[in-house]
């Protein structure tokens, strides 16, 4: 039997993320290895019953620390005080929501919610349906993973945006594919790494004669021309399937490089 309790009321949580939080976190607690997803307990200053879970929002390496909301000052104070050397500092949301959104990372609520399937946001790699468990829901998986999407998570670069002169997007903002209405914004930011604004939205495939939704394919995103419309203004858009890892692969190596040297002392 599994039991869901909300914790809501009972915990903080502290996302610490980049490299150099690896780094300091590590230090604390030796004997976490090194997986994506991995959760124990850990205990920091007079804390304990920390739940530790290496995942973030953001695509950075680092931890999530769930902690008993009376050691929630506490714990922030030790852990600021820790990573000074380290040149910690706070981040907000917008921060947070700029690095998420540059990693195609879907917002829950905002993005995608309980209606939405792995396969329509890109996620069918979290989903083992060939290991044959059964769960609720994989029947009906199986049959759109046969049938096909009717939307698909999408990842748009304003090109012809200029930041100082244009309105800015935010979310709901009509996306067109050779002209013709796909669908609408979900949420927005602006990417430091890719100095460029980036939307996230679903594309759908409307029938020209019915306006019934059809299958989404990756071929049909791939060869449309995209412009998203911003206030009435239309802007030129690149649609992504997948992060732009390109301009990530050099730091993402030199991090993974020092962390290997990190877990080998």
């Amino acid at each position: 039997m599994v039991t869901v309790e909300s914790r809501g009321v009972t915990e903080a949580v502290l996302h610490s993320q980049c490299l150099r939080t690896w780094k300091f976190t590590a230090f604390r607690m030796k004997f976490l290895p090194w997986r994506l997803f991995h959760s124990t307990e850990m205990s920091v200053g007079y804390a304990n019953g920390i739940r530790v879970m290496s995942m973030t929002h953001t695509g950075e390496p680092g931890f999530m620390l769930y902690i008993p909301i009376e050691y929630a000052l506490h714990v922030y104070n030790e852990v600021m005080s820790v990573g000074q050397k380290y040149g910690i500092r706070n981040a907000g949301y917008y921060a947070l929501r700029s690095l998420r959104i540059e990693k195609f990372f879907a917002f829950w609520g905002q993005d995608i919610n309980n209606l939405t399937t792995p396969l329509e946001c890109g996620r069918e790699s979290r989903v083992k349906l060939e290991k044959g468990m059964d769960f609720i829901g994989r029947d009906a998986l199986l049959l759109q993973k046969q049938n096909g999407v009717c939307k698909r998570l999408t990842m748009f670069i304003l090109d012809d945006h200029d930041t100082d002169l244009d309105l800015w997007p935010w979310w709901g903002e009509p996306i067109y594919r050779n002209g013709q209405y796909v669908g609408k914004t979900t949420s927005s930011a602006y990417s430091y790494s890719l100095e460029r604004h980036v939307c996230l939205g679903f594309v759908h495939n409307f029938s020209e004669d019915t306006g019934e939704e059809q299958v989404v394919t990756a071929d049909f995103i791939n060869r449309g021309e995209y412009e998203i419309d911003i206030a009435g203004y239309r802007f030129q858009a690149k649609a992504k399937l997948y992060p732009v890892a390109s301009l990530f692969t050099q730091k993402r190596r030199k991090d993974d490089m020092e962390l290997s040297d990190l877990h080998g002392k």
